[in-house]
């Protein structure tokens, strides 16, 4: 580890008496010694140091402060499931409202919503039909039918995070994503590059698809991304469970990260190179295995892929 310059001011000094003419009153060396902490900062704001130990009058930088960023920076998300409706949306909904950079996303070839009876789904295509068009529909349908399974009670929630579903496969990695922050999709905010740190699927299945897609895409921006599968199952009760799990384990990778991108400094973290973040990388399996005891009735997978 490298010697912290600023443990070399602790180092007992001594001093050469001075002729005359006399040394400066007494009241000013007091003044002087009890302005400085032991680590040789000024205790007053209003004073500083020199080389050569003498107080000099300086006004607050922001260089001395440290970033409010730093502190509060959070890692940024995707949640993935079949449909983009229940399980997705429900750890959309739980990152976001915790300020995290959030976007989500189906891996089916069609949204599919229970319909009257299990052979009869009510079907959409992803990415050009909304939330609200959904929710009309099934209202105008059977309002008793869909209010009872819980489907419209799941696409207003749904209608207030963001417009649509969205496909994982037809996703462009990288491309910007304006337009979700100009409409108020909630978490947009932080993922206006199109690229995420993290990914959360939510059955072995979509995990398999979504992992399958990265290899195949042949990593172009040749950046890290974290896939994590956490098995919840696809009714209104489990996804309750399963996004407060989610949560807790983002946050988890939050703190891991604040203590890392402080280590190696923020543009070399936010550039998103390999070498920067290998240390996290390597911290995930161990904080995967602490949040896998707290949570034993959710099976997790994981592994690093690229973008």
């Amino acid at each position: 580890m490298a010697t912290d310059p600023r443990l070399a001011r602790l180092a007992p000094r001594t001093t050469t008496p001075q002729p005359p003419p006399p040394p400066p009153p007494p009241q000013d060396t007091a003044a002087t010694s009890s302005s400085l902490a032991l680590d040789g900062v000024s205790d007053n704001p209003a004073f500083t140091t020199t080389n050569n130990n003498i107080p000099t009058s300086k006004s607050p930088s922001p260089s001395t402060t440290t970033p409010s960023s730093s502190s509060s920076y959070k890692l940024r998300y995707c949640t993935v499931c079949a449909s983009n409706n229940n399980r997705s949306m429900e750890a959309h909904s739980r990152l976001s409202l915790s300020s995290n950079p959030v976007i989500s996303f189906g891996t089916g070839s069609l949204v599919r919503l229970p319909g009257p009876s299990i052979s009869q789904p009510q079907v959409y295509p992803f990415n050009t039909t909304s939330y609200a068009t959904m929710y009309e529909e099934l209202l105008a349908k059977d309002a008793r039918l869909y209010r009872y399974n819980g489907c419209l009670n799941m696409l207003e929630r749904n209608k207030n995070l963001k417009w649509g579903p969205e496909r994982f496969q037809d996703w462009v990695v990288g491309a910007p994503r304006l337009s979700q922050t100009e409409r108020g999709d909630k978490g947009a905010q932080g993922t206006e590059a199109g690229v995420v740190d993290v990914i959360f699927t939510c059955e072995e299945r979509c995990w398999d698809a979504v992992v399958d897609n990265l290899l195949d895409r042949g990593a172009p921006l040749n950046r890290p991304v974290h896939v994590f599968n956490v098995d919840i199952r696809d009714n209104h009760e489990e996804a309750l469970v399963g996004g407060g799990a989610i949560l807790e384990l983002a946050e988890a990778l939050n703190q891991a990260a604040r203590e890392e991108r402080d280590r190696t400094g923020i543009d070399a973290w936010d550039g998103g190179s390999a070498e920067a973040r290998r240390e996290f990388d390597e911290r995930v399996p161990d904080i995967l295995a602490e949040w896998q005891e707290r949570w034993p009735n959710l099976p997790a997978l994981w592994t690093l892929a690229w973008f």
